[in-house]
């Protein structure tokens, strides 16, 4: 299903006001939400009996899939575990497990940053809905995986390429914020505090180094792998080094804001803050993220679901550790336009719940598609307004 900019800027002109004073969702978006969540559960009843590995992007209405779970594995298994919270079914819960058990090779992967992606939506999620110590000593695994990835000269944990290698070896990337949560579960878990400590050093790393004085941020920052010294700014998915691609807008949304929440680093809040006003500066009428926002087609170049849905999910919980009720009402708004304009709700044999998504639009990969995390961050922020004290337990909100 899709949408032109005049359709979409004309249903978001046309929405209902989506909060109140108190920055609750108003009744007509509560249904819309609920009626949203219910659709993501029916569309994965319907289509999950025949996935037997694990989603990467639609093409032609249908998932295409990684075997191994690349690196966005660990969002089809957190689709069920969070549609088991919210309906009870245990055919959720048997998808979610037999799903997340196909990660556990896995765990000992040192050769990629995503093992947060990977274990946290997975097997920190299964830990806390199940008690079962398995999940939780699987996910320590990972984390020790990962801390491998540290470089210890520049304080940042590497993004791509196999340890050893010289190729990327002094790239950092935005995204790693959102595997940071991993290592400090891991700590927690442990009482070993070396996983927390590099979690800290890295996001102190971002937060010095990517953050723009107007509160954009470029995809990837690049070191001396042997130093330590600074090369500087650089893309791999946005438009451009001196653009701001919204995804990484968002994953740095949500992950300063998850980092504050477990270590009370000031820095980091205000860190969060400062990316989710740039970004909400930079949103267009309809509330769904162009792109990249300093693409030079903006505002009118192709959107991404994917990073409305994280970013929702991001302000939402920087609402609540803040105290600041704009953030939320954005969010909300944000959610809202996502459910009116982007569901596949039209298309009976779509696979996935969120159309147009955008991958690598700097490719050329991945345009107007769906994506799992696209899907698995829309349902954690429908969960975030309709159950928050259930989503809290299940990712560790409470």
């Amino acid at each position: 299903m899709t949408f032109s900019r005049r359709t979409l800027l004309g249903a978001a002109a046309a929405a209902p006001i989506v909060a109140g004073a108190a920055g609750e969702a108003s009744a007509a978006s509560s249904r819309l939400f609920r009626e949203s969540l219910d659709f993501a559960l029916q569309r994965l009843r319907q289509v999950a009996p025949n996935v037997t590995s694990f989603p990467e992007e639609t093409k032609f209405e249908k998932w295409t899939y990684v075997n191994s779970g690349g690196w966005v594995g660990g969002f089809w298994p957190g689709m069920h575990w969070l549609a088991f919270l919210d309906s009870g079914d245990e055919q959720f819960r048997k998808w979610a497990v037999e799903s997340a058990l196909r990660l556990s090779p896995r765990r000992t992967d040192t050769s990629i940053h995503d093992l947060g992606f990977l274990f946290y939506p997975s097997w920190v999620t299964a830990y806390r809905l199940t008690n079962d110590v398995s999940w939780r000593d699987g996910a320590v695994q990972a984390a020790s995986s990962l801390i491998q990835r540290y470089n210890d000269k520049g304080r940042f944990i590497r993004a791509w390429g196999a340890l050893g290698t010289p190729t990327n070896a002094g790239r950092a990337i935005m995204d790693t914020m959102m595997n940071l949560d991993l290592l400090t579960f891991a700590s927690e878990q442990t009482g070993e505090s070396r996983f927390l400590d590099v979690a800290v050093a890295h996001a102190e790393t971002t937060r010095l180094k990517f953050i723009r004085p107007d509160g954009s941020t470029p995809h990837v920052f690049d070191f001396n792998p042997d130093t330590g010294e600074d090369i500087g700014p650089n893309t791999n998915q946005g438009y451009s080094p001196t653009s701001c691609w919204s995804r990484g807008q968002a994953w740095g949304i949500y992950g300063f804001t998850t980092m504050y929440r477990r270590c009370h680093r000031r820095e980091f809040l205000e860190a969060a803050r400062k990316l989710a006003d740039f970004a909400l500066d930079a949103l267009t009428p309809d509330h769904i993220p162009v792109w990249d926002y300093r693409s030079p087609l903006a505002p009118n170049d192709v959107k991404d679901s994917s990073a409305g849905a994280i970013m929702a999910c991001g302000l939402l919980d920087l609402a609540a550790v803040s105290g600041r009720l704009s953030y939320r009402v954005a969010a909300l708004r944000i959610l809202d336009a996502l459910c009116r304009t982007c569901l596949t709700t039209r298309a009976e044999k779509h696979e996935a719940v969120l159309a147009r998504g955008t991958r690598n639009r700097r490719t050329e990969t991945g345009i107007e598609v769906s994506l799992p995390y696209g899907d698995y961050y829309l349902m954690e922020a429908l969960l975030r307004v309709l159950k928050p004290r259930e989503l809290g337990r299940a990712i560790g909100l409470s």
